[in-house]
């Protein structure tokens, strides 16, 4: 039996390496993922973690530093007790250049069983997305609020 998995694809009028700094870069990532930054070196093995306000929300290590083509990292959540008793799971984004547009594909992966997590990133990762198109196409990020969501324990 295949594990849990979410798959979001997306296409963003950018080039791919304006949407790698994005994905890459603390500054862009506080403009469209809820002011979160981006903690790590990006040398394969190092530790990755994300700090949103202050506050550490998920800790991994990294995987795959291939820019601008492809990222991929562990991820655990940190902030709810139930997310932090489930294993680390894996992030990959895959990036593929079609004339003015950039193909975005990520992939959220291997999920225990009844993951409560991939319910909170189900809900998490769409809008953290549709905010980095629309910052990368129109130089404006959306304004989500987190509890629009409806994520608790997820922010």
């Amino acid at each position: 039996m295949r594990k849990p998995e979410f798959v979001y694809v997306t296409y963003i009028e950018t080039t791919p390496e304006k949407l790698w700094e994005a994905l890459t870069s603390s500054e862009f990532s506080k403009r469209y993922w809820f002011n979160t930054e981006l903690k790590t070196d990006w040398k394969i093995g190092s530790p990755f973690a994300l700090v949103m306000d202050g506050t550490t929300t998920d800790v991994g290590e990294v995987l795959e530093f291939d820019p601008p083509r492809r990222l991929s990292y562990t991820f655990h959540h940190v902030l709810s007790e139930a997310a932090r008793k489930e294993r680390p799971t894996k992030v990959v984004f895959v990036l593929a250049p079609h004339g003015k547009v950039v193909k975005l594909t990520l992939t959220h992966e291997d999920f225990e069983a009844g993951s409560k997590l991939l319910d909170g990133i189900s809900k998490g990762w769409p809008a953290i997305l549709a905010g980095l198109k629309s910052l990368l196409e129109t130089g404006n990020a959306l304004t989500i609020p987190p509890a629009a969501l409806g994520i608790e324990g997820f922010q």
